[in-house]
């Protein structure tokens, strides 16, 4: 009974890898497709990349690096809004040179570390940072898979997209630093310092696992994350408790969700129902862009709705804003939630991103419809 009760629970906190899996095998059974399409809709580039980037983070956490730092953070500021807000703007400010989930990879840990020992509230302070990714990571063309791919897509020189998107990102933003001073509770920390000191630190796997991640950085801007995450694995080869830590379970999830989604974005019917939404007019596109995101992730919406699109950044702007409201609008919202592993944290995610969405996408279409 214990048993049957452990496995029913742990398939409640896998209701997504479930829902996506049953997605895929439903399309590939209804509408049988090649090997190849199935190799593409999987990409294995980007399941490769997140092998690495967790691998290389999960080796950090490990080494203990993450609870001195931020016990050394939290020495240094005094208040809780404090250091939300600094939390905030370093997720944002990294997530547009590192790309949005890699630095959730970096400062959600470090989150729940400065939680644990602390009375910083982890499961708002993730949220929070989840919505200061989008908003960070919407200003470079390298903050996201999207952008990167519109960048590509439209030529434009690397300022220009930043110039562009810039009123869009600042408006994001500032609406995500304004939830942080009002949401975050008005109190003084409190630091449990003998957590951080009994915390034991190895350096040697901490140095390890940072060569590790910036290489597999590296190796992404370049194009070549399968020979980063065959490289990745080389340093951890000696230390086989990080692989046993590893979030298997969310990297099959992703996997299922780009082999389902992939494929629900090719069916002819939904090609053709694009066809009828004329998406050159501005709000058209807007509002599909945002609608799309919140039923097949932004990054999907993006390669869907581009050969619809009269105007790339347009896309750019609606699928940025579509990465809040549902957990699924982006998959960076995925990333923060499991490397919290806070309970209830899908719930007061919507509770606080849906809002958020519905305040948000009126006021960046005003700033933007002003500005072009």
């Amino acid at each position: 009974m214990a048993t049957t009760s452990l496995f029913i629970q742990r398939l409640k906190q896998e209701w997504l890898l479930i829902l996506f899996a049953a997605l895929t095998l439903v399309l590939a059974i209804a509408d049988p497709r090649s090997l190849h399409e199935h190799q593409r809709w999987l990409r294995l580039p980007t399941l490769a990349g997140l092998f690495g980037l967790m691998l290389a983070i999960q080796g950090i956490r490990d080494s203990g690096w993450v609870q001195r730092i931020a016990a050394s953070l939290v020495e240094r500021v005094h208040s809780l809004r404090g250091l939300g807000l600094l939390l905030v703007s370093a997720t944002a400010i990294l997530s547009m040179v590192l790309t949005n989930d890699v630095s959730l990879f970096l400062l959600v840990p470090l989150t729940v570390a400065i939680g644990g020992m602390s009375n910083l509230p982890i499961l708002r302070m993730v949220i929070l940072e989840a919505l200061a990714v989008n908003a960070g990571s919407t200003l470079s063309p390298i903050g996201n898979p999207q952008n990167l791919l519109l960048w590509q897509y439209e030529h434009l020189p690397f300022l220009t997209f930043v110039r562009v998107m810039f009123p869009v990102a600042a408006t994001m933003f500032v609406m995500v630093a304004l939830l942080t001073w009002f949401w975050l509770p008005r109190e003084r920390i409190e630091l449990h310092t003998h957590l951080a000191e009994e915390q034991p630190v190895s350096s040697t796997l901490g140095l390890l696992s940072i060569v590790a991640l910036s290489m597999m950085v590296m190796m992404m801007e370049h194009g070549e994350a399968l020979l980063g995450a065959g490289l990745v694995i080389l340093p951890f080869l000696i230390e086989r408790q990080t692989f046993k830590r590893l979030d298997w379970l969310l990297l099959a999830t992703f996997a299922v969700i780009f082999l389902g989604l992939g494929h629900l974005a090719e069916l002819p019917f939904v090609q053709m129902g694009l066809d009828r939404l004329s998406l050159d007019k501005p709000l058209n596109l807007y509002i599909g862009g945002i609608v799309a995101s919140q039923l097949i992730s932004n990054v999907p919406s993006t390669v869907l709705l581009l050969n619809h699109a009269s105007d790339a950044m347009a896309l750019a702007v609606a699928v940025n804003v579509g990465g809040f409201g549902l957990v699924i609008g982006s998959l960076a919202n995925l990333i923060a939630l499991r490397l919290a592993k806070q309970p209830h944290a899908m719930g007061l995610f919507h509770k606080v991103s849906i809002p958020f969405l519905l305040v948000c996408a009126p006021v960046v279409y005003l700033v933007w419809t002003a500005l072009h």
